[in-house]
């Protein structure tokens, strides 16, 4: 009870204030208002950071400016990320991808060198931004065949939280480029991953052959 007792006292009064505003009903919505109305602060940020609590880390990732992101920086975001469940950590790197490192083009660079990354979550990020320059409509990289080569001989060896990302990748690269979709099916169809996994209603399947023919006729509709 002293230890926290001195633990909060360490705290700056703002960050206690914004501490109390989260609890286990705090949606992202509600973190992106409160987000919005502080703006762009580093050093609470890190304050936030430090609780070591996951949603008052998603608003941390928020509050943090891209220009102070280094590599060393994110190599120390990425340790940090461990203390904390395999979905947990996996949502505070992809929210991490999407809210700072791809708003900045030195960041981006850093991404993209990440494909051999020693960290599976960095590997993750990089997986998961090529996937996302292609459900963005964003014009992808001239890279298409090289990643899918790369998929078909890696996905079956990698981390899970890797994999997933490699398949996504590879499903979205069969919904935008028909040249690739039969062989994108057909390595779903190999590797088996994802064919029993249940997804709530409304939800598009990880199995391969089920989400390219799912989002391929949502486009065709549309």
């Amino acid at each position: 009870m002293d230890e926290l007792k001195d633990l909060e006292i360490k705290r700056s009064s703002k960050a206690q204030i914004i501490l109390s505003q989260i609890n286990s009903k705090t949606k992202l919505g509600d973190l992106r208002k409160i987000a919005k109305d502080i703006k762009k602060n580093h050093v609470l940020a890190m304050e936030l950071w430090k609780t070591e609590e996951f949603l008052p880390r998603l608003l941390a990732i928020l509050l943090m400016d891209k220009k102070l992101l280094s590599q060393d920086m994110l190599n120390k975001l990425d340790e940090d990320m461990k203390i904390h469940t395999f979905d947990e950590r996996n949502n505070l790197m992809d929210w991490l991808m999407a809210n700072q490192l791809t708003k900045d083009k030195k960041n981006i660079e850093l991404m993209v060198s990440w494909e051999n990354s020693h960290s599976a979550l960095q590997r993750r990020a990089f997986w998961y931004y090529q996937a996302r320059l292609r459900w963005t409509g964003q014009r992808p990289p001239d890279n298409t065949a090289d990643l899918l080569s790369k998929i078909e001989a890696n996905i079956t060896k990698e981390e899970p939280e890797v994999q997933w990302a490699m398949n996504f990748t590879a499903g979205w690269i069969a919904v935008y480029d028909e040249m690739y979709r039969a062989r994108c099916i057909e390595l779903g169809k190999k590797t088996g991953l994802y064919k029993d996994e249940m997804v709530s209603k409304g939800c598009t399947p990880n199995y391969l052959p089920e989400f390219i023919t799912i989002e391929v006729n949502k486009r065709i509709i549309n």
